[in-house]
């Protein structure tokens, strides 16, 4: 004679509370995803998480050279006349942000709202003057003081 510790209900309870508490294991065992930043050109977008980024904390020295010069993973086209909207979440805008070009610091002060548009045509010229047909864009997280997330952007030039 077989006794049942568990009625078929009680059962299907345990059954739903094992794969609830084995989801909830292996979901604690995945890296949070950092916070993204997306390009847009006109009506395509590409949007891309951080090459480099450490939980909000500053990117060790050693490690920003190396970070800054990855290639970019995510690329997009741009006419000269086009408009391009850097978008960033607000985590990334709460501390600041400012656009790196091959891996030069492109302005002075970092930006801290989620949003803004730049002329294509501010990309596509070195810094004497030459034209180019693709640049990397980087948008780096800083406070002014540390960096603490790198994102890669590549720009072709349409012909």
């Amino acid at each position: 004679m077989t006794v049942a510790f568990f009625s078929g209900s009680g059962r299907r309870a345990a059954v739903a509370l094992g794969a609830v508490s084995a989801g909830l294991l292996v979901l604690s065992a995945c890296d949070k995803p950092t916070p993204v930043a997306t390009l847009t050109v006109g009506t395509d977008s590409i949007h891309s998480e951080a090459a480099c980024y450490n939980d909000g904390e500053a990117i060790k020295e050693s490690q920003i050279q190396q970070c800054l010069n990855k290639k970019a993973e995510k690329s997009i086209s741009v006419a000269m006349d086009d408009k391009i909207r850097f978008g960033v979440d607000p985590d990334i805008a709460e501390n600041g942000w400012t656009i790196f070009l091959g891996g030069q610091q492109a302005e002075p002060e970092p930006y801290k709202k989620t949003y803004r548009t730049i002329p294509a045509s501010a990309f596509f010229s070195t810094q004497s003057g030459e034209a180019t047909n693709s640049s990397q864009v980087t948008i780096v997280e800083n406070t002014g003081k540390k960096l603490t997330g790198i994102w890669h952007f590549q720009l072709k030039k349409e012909s």
